[in-house]
């Protein structure tokens, strides 16, 4: 049987603790995303719960934290808050909650679609039907609401209008 670098059959089995720990170390992680990677690495149900119990009660790891972060990082890489929604939803936070972290965020997410569109397609606005939609599907894609992607479109629309002659 071939080892793996860094398998050692007389070193014990790092605790739950130290293994979720660690992985906190690196990143923000929800509790859902903890347990599921603690699962996949054999620890047993019971430990893993009381690691994460133990974890959440010294502040190290928070659903709300997690969250937050994970808002500005996606807001900050373009993506609407339907994106977000699903996305926190995966890693089992409730709709009541995104709600309001959503909303303290005071996100203008007509204002951030505009400026994906920028990013994207320069400050240009076109009054060509086919590429108006190509610019909906990717804000769509984006995860930004159709009534946002409606607007910001037709003002891509109104402004094309205002630079002709």
């Amino acid at each position: 049987m071939k080892r793996k670098p860094g398998d050692n059959p007389e070193k014990p089995k790092t605790s739950a603790y130290n293994k979720a720990l660690g992985m906190l170390t690196r990143r923000e992680h929800s509790r859902r995303e903890l347990r599921q990677k603690l699962d996949r690495s054999g620890y047993a149900g019971d430990e893993a719960v009381e690691a994460l119990d133990r974890l959440g009660e010294q502040h190290y790891q928070d659903d709300d934290r997690f969250a937050k972060v994970l808002i500005r990082s996606r807001t900050a890489q373009g993506y609407g808050p339907m994106r977000l929604r699903a996305e926190l939803k995966s890693h089992g936070l409730s709709d009541a909650r995104i709600r309001s972290l959503l909303d303290a965020a005071q996100i203008d997410w007509t204002e951030a679609a505009a400026t994906q569109l920028r990013r994207r397609y320069g400050a240009r606005g076109t009054s060509d039907p086919a590429e108006r939609v190509r610019r909906a599907q990717f804000l769509l894609r984006r995860g930004f609401p159709a009534a946002t992607v409606r607007d910001v479109t037709r003002a891509d629309v109104d402004d094309a209008a205002d630079d002709t002659p």
